[in-house]
């Protein structure tokens, strides 16, 4: 599963290093280049569901492959645009393409199906590190790709969607053939030979399983809350970061560190994040990131727009608060199910978390424009308070006895 996710990672990173500018070159506007991340952002939350479902029925091996499958369409619907001059086909492409992340993003569940007690969130952030890899690889490779384009008779551009696509490819292959046994299938067949079988109706009416499995359990809705809160405040101050910089008149090179480095504390820390969880509790590791995101907010809703210091500390924190809620909260849901349920829970978790990014950076561009970047940390920080308040109840109370069963 590690080796798909790094593969998979490339085409993700391909895809939103070159989409915008791509875009914008086609349409010769601005605004128009912005919608290239809302609609990958849009095909991430869109494709969250039909692979949880694809999930439920067929195990983590359809469910994954539905995904990748999209995603490698997507490249190929983009190559075609591309040559066609067409921005209204790219973007229908980079719907699909969408499908990218959605398989990354459920394939850290796929860690934890056979986790034995009180591992799975090491396991999960293991899943989650292995995205660093084609995080950084992909966008180095953009620039080289353009060289696959000519040869075919195509423009330069097509060249990263096509390795994209490539990558994409690759990582079907790897789920397929190489997830086997299908991890959900397995764990659920152990659950039965435990106990009874899980009803029928759970396997088939998939959301409506979820909010089901969610309103029975408070640990699983303030799970759910805090990834999606913990996302919508990463991605809505990393959004404006790079126009707030820019306004310092700060060059290229610069908003590339600091959004490098950013990066790197979303991923680096995540194995010893996993382990922490494991250690001291979710709801402990979910507290320290909300924290570590409220200072995240303060320093960077502070700093001038030539503190490029402070600004890089803030995104680094940002990123690292960020990893805590994402690794944490994905184990804390996990766990405050029952495993039939399980994959439609964390398929409307990863379509709340997309959407509700995807409205957190059109919020933040209007408080920015409107306001100040000042006001989107403070607006960012009051967010992430009011969603700790709950979570510091958890840490009084018991944990749920789904918590202790094997995952």
């Amino acid at each position: 599963m590690t080796a798909a996710q790094i593969v998979g990672g490339v085409g993700v990173a391909l895809g939103l290093a070159l989409s915008a500018w791509v875009v914008y070159k086609l349409s010769g506007s601005e605004p128009i280049s912005g919608l290239a991340g809302t609609a990958s952002v849009l095909g991430a939350a869109l494709l969250a569901v039909p692979a949880a479902k694809a999930a439920n029925t067929g195990g983590r091996r359809r469910g994954l492959a539905l995904a990748y499958g999209c995603a490698a369409a997507g490249c190929l619907i983009a190559v075609a645009a591309i040559a066609g001059s067409s921005w209204p086909g790219l973007l229908c492409g980079l719907v699909l393409m969408g499908g990218g992340s959605a398989g990354n993003l459920a394939a850290r569940y796929s860690a934890t199906d056979l986790s034995p007690p009180g591992h799975a969130a090491r396991h999960l952030s293991l899943v989650v590190w292995s995205a660093t890899i084609g995080s950084v690889l992909g966008p180095n490779l953009a620039e080289p790709a353009e060289a696959f384009g000519p040869p075919l008779g195509l423009h330069p551009w097509t060249g990263p969607f096509l390795l994209a696509a490539a990558s994409f490819a690759v990582s079907l292959a790897v789920v397929s053939l190489g997830l086997r046994p299908d991890p959900l299938l397995l764990a659920r067949r152990l659950a039965t030979a435990a106990g009874p079988a899980a009803p029928a109706e759970g396997r088939e009416r998939t959301m409506r399983a979820a909010w089901q499995a969610i309103r029975a359990s408070g640990a699983a809705r303030r799970a759910l809350t805090a990834i999606a809160v913990t996302h919508t405040a990463m991605v809505s101050i990393m959004s404006m970061t790079p126009v707030h910089l820019d306004h310092g008149g700060a060059g290229i090179s610069v908003i590339g560190l600091v959004l490098s480095l950013h990066i790197a504390g979303m991923y680096a820390l995540s194995p010893l994040v996993g382990w922490l969880a494991d250690r001291i509790g979710r709801p402990a590791v979910l507290l320290i990131g909300m924290g570590v995101l409220l200072a995240a907010a303060a320093l960077s809703g502070t700093a001038g727009e030539h503190d490029i210091a402070q600004i890089t500390a803030g995104l680094v924190l940002l990123g690292v608060g960020w990893s805590c809620g994402l690794v944490a909260g994905s184990a804390l849901l996990t766990e405050s199910v029952p495993i039939e349920r399980r994959p439609a829970v964390q398929g409307l978790s990863d379509l709340l978390m997309n959407v509700c990014g995807a409205a957190g950076t059109v919020l933040a561009g209007a408080i920015v424009g409107g306001l100040s970047y000042g006001a989107l940390g403070l607006t960012t920080g009051i967010m992430v308070t009011l969603c700790a308040i709950p979570l510091a109840g958890m840490l009084t109370s018991r944990p749920p006895a789904s918590e202790n069963r094997p995952g």
